[in-house]
């Protein structure tokens, strides 16, 4: 079982940065995805970005160009740079970490985007 730690939520203004980072522990082994998704208020959970272990890395369509997702494999942990952040940004953004099929999910931290 893994257990996923996010940390670097907050309140930013329109234009702001933002850098979210999750820290894994328990079973780790390699061949894996770690990544973020988020949900606002009313809407389903979305993807924001993944990478493998080996440096694949996958965006959702609205975060491409202003976020970048990076992976420091020895620590286990995944991070999450988000620039140029608009309103529609705001969300609870959840950590996951996958491998053969199996996910474990983090208990998110709030990311509220607002003047």
């Amino acid at each position: 079982q893994v257990q996923l730690v996010e940390s670097g939520g907050g309140l930013v203004q329109p234009g702001g940065s933002l850098r979210l980072s999750c820290a894994a522990s328990g079973s780790i082994f390699s061949i894996n995805v770690m990544g973020w998704y988020r949900q606002a208020p009313g809407k389903e959970r979305e993807l924001v970005a993944v990478m493998t272990d080996g440096g694949s890395t996958n965006y959702g369509d609205s975060v491409k160009g202003r976020f970048t997702i990076s992976r420091d494999n020895a620590k286990n942990t995944v991070y999450l740079q988000m620039n140029s952040l608009k309103p529609e940004d705001t969300a609870v953004y959840y950590c996951n970490f996958r491998r053969l099929g199996q996910a474990s999910w983090g208990k998110g931290t709030l990311v509220t985007v607002s003047s």
